[in-house]
């Protein structure tokens, strides 16, 4: 017997520790099983024909596809083509997408033979057993009552280890589960029909991170739906990556922020800086709004909270919003982006409504006029509260969003420019107005053209004096070469040739003294300095915008960067012309 576990990702980059999870549970309870589970991975990007080819190749006894909303389109796609090429095959779904209109679904795809509802290890392990039985008795699959299979809970301590061969995994993001279950309630998400939260014992959860820590990964995301709901465990998780840090790997979690304590934001503060990331759902901070979708936020404390954590310096927050909430119309969701964007969160994710099947916003959908896409991911088209219009105009505010903020490119021009307007959000609203008028939605300018872009929308929409536009210019070049030591100067750029003479006297004087880079540069000669690091004139003064008494000179160190910004270390040196 042959059972193939499928997987359809949206990037290579991703893995899928469903699959992984039910094989090696099945496995671990039966060794028999052994040789008779097969993994195979896609993503959404492969041609069909293409997954077709290596499925019939295969030939499998039986296929399961973990669905989500991003792939059951496709996936569904897949399961009817290959029922054609491979009639004898039987085919199962699981996963959130077909775990709450199973009979449905069954029933409108006549192709499929039954899916697995909700967690999955145990109820597949007996599937393999039922399967294995008849293989011996001689019997057909299609003797195995197939349909719906409810669940069985699973004990989260009994679930094996999904990376102990890690060789499927390099280069990706990992995945890792300490708990399943969420306490709280939030109408919009699947994970508060579980309202029970099962810890994996903290003593496998401490084995299995030394091996994370041990490989050196990159990343490793822990799924845990609200990390911190437990304050004893997600402490001695913290403090045991605090201990064991490798100075390499970093760790993603889930959190409300609302329910750190002094004892947690102590212990966060200690993290060397780019070994954590912190998603926090914010969602609303319309107090009715907050209310209506059965979420507990303390939204001044959660204020509070996230500046503790940022002016630590540490540690890359992430904080989420979704338009199209109950009772959040256009005004309102702006106010609740400018208190986010107040917050200075390295990303700040605009996302949109999925009325997910089996959540309690899909049940009260015609109370709030709620109307939304057919077909995944369900997303809002309009409410009683925001217009069809306005989503659209919110989807290119987000697309703003995207590229001058959640991109860190624009550190230092963005907090000038933004004050010049009555909000951040109007600052965001106005450039995609901008670019809807320029065109530049269709064209998708390239990223250097972006910065071109910014300065000549701020030139338009602030009218500055030259002075003005000289200063937006700086700054706007400060920003790119803080990321890259661009070869060719950009067309915005200030004219550097006035300096030239400083600069050059600048890397001789450093390659025989090395007063400011030290011993990272030592055996570099002036020439390879002049290649390797960038020196910027310097003539205004960036919280002001005022110009300086007289130009002053950055030099970005590329050797050196900033662990969560990525940007290049910077040294202000004296350097003054002869007048």
């Amino acid at each position: 017997m042959k059972f193939l576990l499928a997987a359809v990702n949206t990037k290579y980059i991703h893995s899928n520790p469903a699959v992984y999870s039910l094989k090696a549970y099945a496995e671990k309870k039966d060794s028999d099983l052994k040789g008779q589970i097969e993994i195979a991975e896609y993503t959404i990007n492969h041609q069909i024909s293409d997954i077709l080819a290596d499925l019939y190749v295969r030939k499998p006894d039986a296929i399961g596809f973990s669905c989500y909303i991003w792939n059951i389109n496709y996936v569904l796609e897949l399961a009817e083509e290959i029922k054609k090429l491979l009639p004898q095959t039987v085919i199962w779904l699981g996963g959130p997408e077909v775990s709450f209109d199973a009979d449905i679904l069954l029933k409108a795809h006549p192709f499929l033979t039954g899916v697995i509802c909700g967690e999955g290890e145990e109820t597949f392990y007996q599937l393999m057993q039922a399967y294995r039985q008849a293989q011996e008795e001689g019997k057909s699959f299609d003797t195995v009552s197939a349909g719906k299979f409810q669940n069985a809970e699973v004990i989260l301590s009994e679930v094996p280890f999904l990376y102990e061969d890690s060789a499927p995994f390099e280069n990706r993001i990992l995945y890792y589960e300490s708990s399943r279950g969420c306490p709280f309630r939030c109408s919009y998400c699947l994970s508060s029909i579980d309202k029970t939260v099962r810890l994996r014992d903290i003593e496998i959860v401490k084995k299995e991170l030394a091996f994370f820590i041990e490989k050196k990964v990159s990343q490793v995301k822990f799924v845990d739906r609200t990390f911190n709901c437990n304050k004893a465990h997600a402490l001695a998780i913290w403090e045991y990556l605090l201990a064991h840090d490798n100075g390499v790997t970093n760790f993603h979690f889930e959190i409300a922020a609302d329910l750190l304590g002094e004892e947690e934001l102590a212990l966060l503060a200690k993290f060397r800086p780019g070994a954590l990331q912190l998603e926090i759902g914010v969602q609303s901070t319309n107090t009715q709004t907050i209310d209506e979708i059965d979420r507990r936020m303390d939204v001044e404390r959660l204020r509070r909270v996230v500046k503790r954590i940022h002016d630590g310096g540490n540690i890359h927050i992430h904080l989420d919003l979704i338009a199209g909430l109950p009772y959040e119309d256009y005004t309102s969701f702006a106010a609740s982006f400018n208190d986010v964007f107040a917050m200075q969160p390295e990303q700040l994710q605009l996302g949109f409504l999925k009325v997910l099947k089996g959540s309690k916003m899909h049940k009260r959908a015609g109370d709030y006029g709620l109307v939304y896409r057919s077909k995944p991911p369900y997303e809002v088209l309009y409410t009683n509260w925001l217009s069809f219009a306005e989503v659209c105009r919110l989807k290119r505010i987000e697309e703003m969003v995207e590229i001058y903020h959640n991109s860190n490119q624009f550190t230092m021009t963005l907090p000038v420019a933004v004050q010049k307007f009555p909000s951040a959000f109007a600052f965001f609203e106005e450039l995609a107005d901008y670019y809807e008028e320029k065109g530049y939605f269709i064209q998708s300018p390239a990223r250097s053209y972006r910065y071109q872009i910014l300065l000549s929308f701020l030139k338009e929409k602030l009218l500055p004096d030259e002075t003005q536009e000289m200063f937006y210019a700086e700054c706007l070049t400060l920003d790119l070469y803080l990321r890259e030591n661009c070869k060719t100067r950009p067309d915005f750029a200030p004219d550097e040739s006035p300096y030239k003479e400083n600069m050059r006297a600048f890397f001789h004087a450093e390659a025989e003294q090395h007063n400011v880079l030290g011993s990272a540069y030592a055996q570099y000669d002036a020439r390879m300095l002049a290649r390797s690091v960038h020196i910027e004139p310097v003539r205004f003064d960036y919280k002001t915008g005022n110009l300086l008494p007289r130009e002053e000179y950055l030099l970005f160190d590329y050797k050196d960067r900033n662990a969560l910004t990525y940007e290049a270390k910077t040294y202000r040196i004296g350097m003054y012309t002869d007048e």
